[in-house]
């Protein structure tokens, strides 16, 4: 890109930590390098927390994303959201105005802070979660892939939020297929890999053992992988998950498909806890959030750490600027 991209961060929940993680994101600014970002969020909300928490932390309302240019080197940006929406009015509001301006090119990819998704649906929120929602504001239902990235690991679960006992029946060609291939296509363009290489997790131990412990690897899973490799895609597995992740296996593949949440979250959680990412492939907008939830227990004590926020900054600006460089 000929200037830096610039990013839409939402403020997330506000009894959370997003407000704070982002005010601690923007004092380093200048050690982590941060692409220039500016805040959507309640003006009162987010200016009452920063000053009581942060008063060394400028707040500067703008009227517009472009003007955060020039103010991001002296304040936070904040594109103050209408008065008089309460807190969960906000909260969506915020993210619904961030793909609004990602959608426009007013800005270049969407970073949310956390959400609190009970309290969304006691105010009417209809969506099951952040990405659903996301989904459906660009028109894509059905069609995000979640991925966790950090700088040694990017794993996708093929299923996500359901009981491990309905894996099995989630676990189907046409569902993995699809996986594989939205990841396949976002390393390329969102990523700037020419060539992704990309490896696939067994469900069973031992990857099913030649179907002695589990018949998933031989009847759905290694028939998609032999027609993505006839297809010409490098693609290789199923692997037995408990030897896919230590260094030297992680240096043969750009990302690895997992079965299950757990199968995907537990290595890259393990490896680096505080730098995942967590990315939304599939859509026709950048967005990222950190890997953590609102952390009510420690909000609005100066307590939380801004570094998943500051790993998923860093990442929506490297992707815009693979999307769009």
């Amino acid at each position: 890109m000929t200037t830096a991209p610039l990013l839409a961060v939402t403020m997330g929940d506000p009894s959370g930590i997003g407000i704070e993680i982002s005010a601690k994101a923007w004092q380093r600014r200048e050690v982590d390098h941060l692409a220039p970002f500016f805040l959507i969020g309640g003006k009162d909300e987010v200016t009452a927390q920063i000053n009581r928490l942060f008063p060394e932390v400028p707040v500067e309302v703008i009227p517009e994303p472009a003007a955060s240019r020039e103010i991001f080197a002296r304040a936070l940006p904040l594109l103050a959201l209408e008065d008089g929406l309460d807190p969960a009015e906000q909260t969506i509001e915020a993210i619904r105005l961030g793909v609004e301006l990602c959608q426009s090119g007013d800005a270049s990819a969407l970073v949310t802070n956390p959400i609190h998704k009970r309290r969304l649906y006691e105010a009417g929120f209809t969506h099951p979660g952040h990405t659903e929602y996301l989904a459906a504001l660009t028109g894509e239902d059905g069609k995000s892939v979640m991925m966790l990235a950090c700088t040694a690991l990017k794993v996708v679960p093929a299923t996500v939020h359901i009981p491990i006992a309905k894996v099995p029946e989630a676990l189907d060609a046409a569902r993995l297929s699809h996986v594989i291939e939205t990841t396949h296509r976002d390393l390329t363009r969102r990523f700037g890999l020419a060539s992704p290489r990309l490896v696939v997790a067994g469900l069973n131990p031992h990857a099913g053992e030649d179907g002695t412990i589990g018949r998933e690897e031989e009847t759905v899973i290694r028939p998609v992988i032999a027609k993505l490799q006839a297809d010409g895609m490098k693609i290789s597995g199923p692997f037995p998950a408990d030897s896919l992740f230590h260094p030297a296996a992680r240096q043969n593949y750009d990302a690895a498909i997992c079965m299950y949440h757990d199968q995907a979250l537990i290595p890259i959680k393990t490896i680096d806890f505080d730098g995942g990412v967590n990315v939304t492939l599939g859509l026709s907008i950048i967005r990222t959030s950190p890997d953590h939830g609102t952390a009510e227990d420690i909000a609005g004590k100066g307590l939380a750490s801004p570094l998943s926020l500051i790993a998923a900054i860093k990442l929506a600006a490297e992707m815009a600027d693979a999307t769009h460089g």
